[in-house]
């Protein structure tokens, strides 16, 4: 009989535990191989889903937040996660619920998770640190004196969770939770404290211990445009308009107007720099029909982009592979470590990124090198959240990482160029409306007033 009671109990144990891996199995997206002969919208769906999977799948599972990398180079550990990159990974979330590739009950609970931590996380006059521990919400320093605010990461996790409270509406319990809890850390974002003490910039760090000792003025034309526009938007602690004129247009970088390869470049490095200058911003903030004094900055945006296809097919410094469809530098790992790659930093590096999310911009040239990418070299970079980092013929080098902010903005991207959801979204925000009209800017989302 006691044999019995125990066989029973075993198997009750046992089934128990499978039913518990059914549920979590459930809840993941399986990945896939290379799938022959599909048209472009069909591979567009593959890589994003998969691509998708890095922020549903490699989520950290106590806060829901991006983690930085899926390696543990750098001296990083499985617990950190990115500020920055979850912003990009939280508009990732709703591009999958609009997909259907989780189910919408799936995404809201995600966000519920997502902003109940963040709410409780260290902050620093309303801003978060470049890094969290994902378990306890603490800072991660970024560098000897990071150890407090960053306003620039903190304007990306801001550009997914705005498109959040505009997306999840419902009259529900859940989904007002979410609208109240980024609405709160919305308005207590102090973009005034981060002009130490009225100056004509914005700064991008501050920190409890360490003050302003990193003093990093944040000026264009880069990667942080979005930081202005937010910070002008804020209605509680917002900044001056003229700050945008005398401190973000205030650099050596900033206008340029020559040519390169034939297309004008209005603003910035020459060359553009690398790609993320014209995407990250511009995941959230909808360029088409967007102008000020400065630029049209679609023109910028798909100039850069040209200029970077047209340098590749170049090839001066005559890479392996280069060409066509193999392109798009970029910041990524590399065979050295980590670096910020462009027309003129070339190392012979392509980041898959730079191409992909340069999908609204350059659709054709964009989709030679993802059908390259997938079908030419999918068994070197085609993996379980999509393509690695980046690769070097030359080199015969081909990366296993994955890191948020690459992975982030091929499915945004590449969803803005499909239906322009998240575009949509943030630009129907009152506030980014509001700071718009405030400097002057055109868009087709606001009437002159």
């Amino acid at each position: 009989m006691k044999k019995i009671l125990v066989f029973a109990l075993l198997l009750m144990t046992a089934l128990q535990g499978f039913s518990q891996k059914q549920a979590k199995s459930t809840d993941g997206i399986k990945p896939v191989g290379i799938i022959k002969n599909l048209n472009d919208s069909a591979l567009l769906d593959v890589v994003q889903r998969q691509t998708f999977r890095y922020f549903w799948d490699f989520g950290h599972p106590v806060s829901g937040l991006a983690r930085e990398r899926s390696n543990t180079s750098f001296d990083y550990g499985n617990e950190v996660v990115t500020t920055g990159g979850s912003g990009f990974g939280i508009m990732a979330l709703i591009a999958a619920d609009h997909r259907k590739w989780i189910t919408h009950e799936q995404a809201v609970n995600r966000m519920v998770k997502i902003v109940n931590f963040l709410y409780k996380a260290d902050a620093y006059h309303g801003v978060f640190p470049h890094w969290l521990n994902g378990e306890t919400g603490k800072t991660i320093r970024f560098g000897r004196k990071d150890d407090g605010g960053d306003l620039v990461e903190t304007s990306y996790l801001f550009e997914g969770l705005l498109c959040a409270r505009q997306y999840f509406t419902a009259n529900t319990a859940s989904e007002r939770r979410i609208r109240d809890v980024i609405g709160w850390m919305w308005g207590e974002i102090e973009w005034d404290w981060y002009t130490q003490g009225g100056r004509d910039n914005l700064y991008w760090h501050w920190s409890p211990n360490n003050g302003w000792a990193m003093n990093f003025p944040i000026r264009g034309f880069n990667e942080c445009m979005i930081t202005y526009i937010m910070a002008e938007s804020a209605q509680r602690y917002p900044v001056k308009a003229e700050i945008y004129e005398r401190g973000w247009a205030q650099s050596d970088f900033f206008k340029n107007g020559r040519t390169f390869y034939g297309h004008k470049l209005p603003l910035g490095f020459d060359y553009g720099g690398p790609l993320f200058f014209s995407q990250y911003t511009f995941m959230a903030l909808d360029p088409t029909g967007l102008k000020d004094q400065y630029a049209d900055y679609w023109e910028q945006n798909q100039n850069h982009t040209l200029i970077n296809y047209d340098y590749c097919v170049d090839n001066p410094k005559k890479f392996k592979g280069y060409g066509e469809n193999c392109w798009g530098l970029t910041a990524s790992d590399n065979y050295e470590g980590y670096n910020a790659h462009s027309p003129t930093n070339d190392l012979g590096v392509i980041t898959p990124t730079a191409a992909l999310s340069a999908f609204p911009y350059t659709p054709k040239q964009s989709m030679k090198a993802l059908r390259h990418f997938y079908y030419d070299l999918g068994d070197k970079i085609w993996g379980e959240y999509g393509f690695t980092d980046a690769f070097s013929e030359s080199k015969n080098w081909y990366a296993n990482s994955y890191l948020a902010i690459d992975q982030g903005p091929i499915v945004v991207m590449i969803e803005n160029y499909r239906s322009g959801l998240l575009w949509k979204l943030f630009m129907s925000s009152p506030e980014i409306q509001q700071g718009l009209r405030k400097l002057n800017f055109q868009s087709p989302y606001i009437s002159k007033k």
